[in-house]
């Protein structure tokens, strides 16, 4: 066969020849050739699978059907967009670049009302006054001719208590600095002055340092509703161990129109408070001695000094109802005869002071009077929770004299016919 006819044959059955359905890797042809192929554009790009399921599925010439395509961009649309993750520190050169070129390209120029911001705002940091907060020298009170002297206190640090209470936050005792140092110095002169008078009416209580009974005036505001950070008052406690301890206290508290002294046990743990309830009910006229006492009566109930000794014991109950118990404690009856004193959790009494007596010179004088009618409470009250190992407690309920024993029938004659 001539070669002529041999390469038309050929060329026939290639023209005839079925098609896989293979894409071919080969890229479309540009439409420059358009002319030179019969295939429309659309033939060009649209190829056809093979029948799967007696289905065509048409696939681009990328290799993705309309199907996955369509699903492709329904996810994009619904996917949820992600924030940014923020980073730390500048932005790369290259970003920051990228990003000024992307601005470009929407604001071709600038505005000028901008320009002109920017330049004012360069203009005001660099050539402007700078803003510095001033705050004045603080001038300290006049002491009015009145020296400052160990024994009483000042005018001045009742003025200052005063002026805390009105402004409690830390900048302006910040700025009264020197007005607080000088009012706290003149404190802890009174109180070391305190303490000898004290050592004079209670030998029991040792010669400690000022700093050592004297509480400080910053509250601790962690776990309190109260967001004020200074107690408006000063204040100082004495005992066997000073302001801490398991004994019972001496305690001095100054602040302008609420001054007062007194003493006894605040809170007292519970195996002491235990000790305590167990001598209530095991011995009850030892209670009722020590509250008897004529000193404590004047000191501390001044309008009971002519009543009976049940009257002080229910005074002195009404003065500690602040934490005191609804309920009878437990392994008591409620029908107990001192079960309004078994409720109490807190063992105290005090007396007020007008603020001129801590500023007199009789200031000392009158701390040790009201000392001395404490002094037999809190004796008392160590004896029950901490007895002292090197004395005898010889003392008992029997040995109340006659004079008590009289007295206490009285009562008891004068409560039944009350209850008739």
């Amino acid at each position: 066969m001539p070669a002529s006819k041999q390469s038309a044959s050929k060329e026939e059955a290639a023209g005839t020849r079925r098609r896989s359905g293979r894409l071919s890797s080969t890229q479309v042809k540009s439409s420059y050739f358009e002319g030179s192929s019969d295939e429309t554009e659309e033939q060009q790009t649209l190829k056809v699978s093979r029948r799967k399921g007696g289905v065509k599925r048409a696939r681009y010439a990328d290799g993705e059907s309309d199907q996955e395509k369509y699903k492709d961009e329904s996810e994009k649309e619904t996917a949820p967009i992600q924030p940014k993750k923020r980073t730390r520190g500048r932005p790369p050169k290259k970003a920051k670049a990228e990003s000024d070129e992307n601005d470009d390209q929407y604001n071709d120029a600038p505005d000028d009302d901008d320009k002109d911001d920017d330049d004012e705002d360069e203009d005001d940091d660099e050539d402007g006054p700078r803003k510095v907060e001033i705050i004045p020298l603080e001038k300290l009170r006049d002491t009015g001719g009145v020296s400052y002297e160990d024994h009483k206190l000042h005018k001045n640090t009742m003025l200052f208590l005063k002026d805390l209470k009105a402004n409690n936050k830390r900048p302006w005792l910040k700025s009264h600095d020197g007005e607080y140092r000088r009012a706290l110095k003149d404190w802890q002169s009174f109180v070391e002055a305190t303490t000898q008078t004290l050592i004079e009416v209670d030998d029991t209580i040792p010669e400690l340092p000022a700093k050592d009974v004297i509480f400080r005036i910053h509250r601790d505001i962690r776990f309190s509703k109260d967001p004020t950070p200074y107690k408006p008052h000063f204040s100082a406690a004495w005992s066997r161990t000073g302001r801490k301890g398991p004994y019972a206290v001496y305690y001095i508290h100054c602040e302008p129109k609420k001054s007062f002294i007194g003493g006894g046990l605040w809170h007292p743990e519970a195996a002491h408070l235990a000790k305590l309830r167990q001598s209530i009910d095991e011995r009850p006229r030892r209670w009722r001695r020590a509250m008897a006492d004529p000193l404590f009566r004047k000191t501390f109930f001044p309008a009971l000094e002519k009543k009976g000794v049940e009257d002080v014991v229910k005074a002195f109950v009404g003065k500690n109802q602040e934490n005191a118990l609804k309920k009878k404690p437990m392994g008591y009856e409620v029908t107990h005869r001192d079960i309004a004193l078994l409720k109490l959790r807190n063992f105290t009494v005090l007396t007020h002071l007008d603020d001129q007596v801590l500023c007199s010179d009789n200031a000392q004088a009158k701390l040790k009077d009201i000392f001395s009618g404490l002094s037999g409470f809190v004796t008392f009250l160590n004896s029950i929770v901490m007895p002292d190992p090197n004395l005898d407690d010889d003392e008992s309920d029997d040995e109340d004299g006659q004079e008590g024993e009289e007295q206490h029938r009285s009562e008891e004659a004068e409560d039944d016919e009350d209850d008739e």
